[in-house]
């Protein structure tokens, strides 16, 4: 069964597959990883949240 995401977890997903492919072509070193660790972390702090207030396991909200 298909899940329907509130828009703020599909822009914030969408923002760290963004920030991902920015970390890949960066010249600047290790640094240029921090914004997609850091969307990344929003992302999972944002779908635990997501789970635990609509009583969803969080496995499935993140599964597509």
């Amino acid at each position: 069964m298909a899940i329907e995401l509130p828009d703020e977890l599909v822009q914030l997903q969408r923002a760290a597959h963004t920030a991902r492919r920015e970390a890949t072509t960066d010249a600047y070193g290790p640094e240029g990883w921090e914004p997609w660790l850091d969307a990344v972390d929003a992302v999972h702090v944002a779908v635990t949240k997501y789970a635990k207030e609509s009583g969803q396991c969080q496995h499935e909200v993140e599964t597509p």
